[in-house]
């Protein structure tokens, strides 16, 4: 049966009035998420994983911050309120306790770290695999595994009870590091592949340590090794620098915070 003339109004008068809402609650939306995101303040705590050496170009300090890193990009994505960037090339978890949080207030609502690594002599451990024979590096990859699973956790537990302490309303969230290694041909000059498996091993051990830690302490862990599959050093595309640089070996390079570390702080942040 045909409508009759007011049956027609009320029925336009309906979807106009839907339209109305529908395009003013868009807005609203996106209004609501800008006010959030507006809302953060964020601190990027932690060591060369979370300063950006790797990436280049640098600041003026020694911390060899970049911002390049993950951390200034997602904070440059989100358009936060505030972002203080304290973390410090060759950072250990004394460092982060005795002035790194001085960067945090109760005011922060957001704080990620990336930190462990030195504490465990990373980069003792690559030189001597990278270097060494192969018996020298076993035992530095075993000697760093024994102290990840005994003097670490406690350490790791005392960094993250005090960034609670000095800003008990963030939200924590705690960056693994990535595997750094492919394990097919890699050339001559290259690393045995059973160096690389041991060393990638020892990865993941220290990202079990790392996540349970965090979890212990009510944090987010954002697990990267997942991200950087099939770009560790060996692969044809590397987000993983080699011996380019004495310092930057064995960083990810711009790729690898773009591409591996960024999603992945994405990922648990939504």
């Amino acid at each position: 049966m045909p409508q009759r003339p007011l049956a027609r109004a009320l029925t336009a008068l309906v979807a106009v009035l839907t339209a109305a809402v529908g395009a003013a609650a868009v807005p609203g939306a996106a209004h609501a998420a800008a006010h959030a995101a507006a809302d953060v303040n964020y601190v990027a705590l932690g060591d060369s994983y979370s300063s950006g050496v790797g990436a280049g170009p640098y600041d003026q300090s020694t911390c060899l911050r970049s911002e390049k890193s993950y951390a200034p990009l997602w904070a440059a994505a989100n358009q936060v309120a505030s972002f203080t960037f304290p973390a410090c090339g060759g950072a250990v978890t004394a460092d982060v306790i005795g002035s790194q949080v001085n960067a945090l207030s109760t005011g922060t609502t957001l704080v990620t770290i990336t930190i462990g690594g030195n504490d465990a002599g990373f980069a003792d451990v690559i030189t001597s695999c990278r270097f060494g024979s192969t018996s020298s590096c076993t035992d530095a990859v075993n000697e760093a595994k024994v102290f990840a699973t005994g003097e670490l956790p406690g350490r790791l537990d005392r960094t993250y009870a005090a960034i609670r302490d000095r800003a008990p309303n963030a939200r924590l969230i705690v960056l693994g590091y990535p595997r750094l290694f492919e394990t097919g041909s890699c050339g001559l000059l290259a690393m045995s592949t059973y160096k690389r498996t041991i060393l990638n091993e020892a990865a993941d051990l220290l990202a079990s340590v790392t996540a349970g830690r965090a979890a212990a302490a009510g944090a987010t862990f954002a697990d990267t090794r997942p991200y950087f599959a099939g770009h560790g050093v060996c692969a044809a595309a590397p987000w993983i620098r080699d011996v380019s640089g004495v310092i930057e070996a064995y960083h990810p390079n711009a790729d690898g915070y773009r591409n591996g570390y960024l999603p992945a702080l994405t990922a648990v942040t939504g």
